[in-house]
């Protein structure tokens, strides 16, 4: 089968063609950076491109991008064009080449303010049903897109999944408060716990959401790592996350103790991932007791997946366009 992945050179597009070509597809990856598994280098904005990189394919997975940490270095014109005009001519052109599945790869940061309660009340319980209050304009187009998807749907029958991914990046974090009170390991383990997620799950959920679009013709799907807690321990993770990780994990704090680190104080939102594992049959690997496990015993807690795709470094570049 023949595969369209744009953003190809990213993080994720990069991690699926690499999975794509193992499961012997054919893989077409459309990006701006002529890199190993980018087969068309152009833009989601040129038509012409973005046809001759469908031809044949059966399947789209629209990974390419503007980010968050862009928001600080690009205007806002550019997440326009990118995210909701690119995806546009995407929806469109997937229509005309009858692709039977098109896999758009959205973010919990269409949550935006949902996401952070008044303080002294519970941490947000994030699931599909929690209505998007987008703070930037990445949130803004992303979830923009998400309609374009959920219209192509409805008007033109293209099968169409929305994945809102958590984090799973590699860079440090962007912003500088968390950067300065945790190492970044430090930091990205405790997110296992509530808003991150592993590349190798995340490819994993992909190629799943592909084979149920025919089936579901659309939906929207939280791609998190599956968390520990509960919804009755909202009140306390916002109030005592260590008492409550404490209870939960109890082996965690030699290993913390051992590497100088910290539990976060405080939890403001966890990710629910419960749709995606019932309705996709997703089974995601990585979760913190996983995590935990695998720094006990002297390995590195990301997915092999993940150490291979490395770092792409788009925090810092002004002209980065994919995940």
């Amino acid at each position: 089968m023949k595969i369209l992945v744009t953003g190809s050179s990213g993080h994720l597009g990069e991690a699926l063609v690499r999975t794509l070509l193992k499961l012997g597809h054919e893989v077409s990856g459309l990006d701006l950076l002529d890199r190993p598994f980018t087969t068309h280098v152009g833009s989601i904005l040129d038509r012409d491109c973005v046809r001759r990189s469908l031809a044949g394919a059966r399947v789209v997975f629209h990974a390419a991008t503007l980010h968050k940490p862009h928001v600080s270095t690009h205007p806002r014109q550019e997440f326009i064009d990118t995210n909701i005009t690119g995806t546009l001519t995407l929806l469109e052109e997937a229509v005309a080449a009858r692709v039977e599945s098109f896999i758009y790869t959205s973010t919990t940061s269409v949550f935006g303010g949902a996401l952070v309660p008044p303080a002294g009340t519970p941490a947000a319980w994030i699931t599909e049903e929690v209505t998007p209050i987008p703070k930037n304009i990445y949130g803004v187009t992303k979830a923009a897109a998400e309609d374009l998807c959920e219209l192509f749907h409805k008007d033109d029958a293209l099968p169409c999944l929305v994945l809102r991914t958590s984090r799973f990046f590699p860079e440090e974090d962007d912003d500088p408060a968390a950067r300065a009170a945790y190492a970044d390991e430090n930091l990205k383990v405790n997110e296992f716990l509530y808003r991150r997620v592993d590349l190798a799950d995340v490819v994993g959920a992909h190629l799943l959401a592909a084979g149920r679009a025919p089936l579901f013709g659309f939906r929207k799907y939280i791609i998190s790592a599956t968390t520990p807690f509960i919804a009755g321990d909202m009140e306390e993770v916002r109030a005592d996350a260590p008492r409550l990780v404490s209870r939960l994990f109890p082996e965690y704090q030699t290993l913390y103790f051992r590497r100088g680190w910290k539990m976060t104080p405080s939890v403001d939102r966890v990710y629910v991932n419960d749709r995606a594992r019932e309705e996709l049959g997703w089974r995601p690997r990585y979760s913190f007791q996983s995590v935990i496990d695998r720094l006990g015993n002297g390995e590195d807690f990301r997915s092999p997946l993940a150490r291979l795709v490395g770092s792409k470094g788009y925090h810092h570049a002004a002209r980065a366009s994919r995940l």
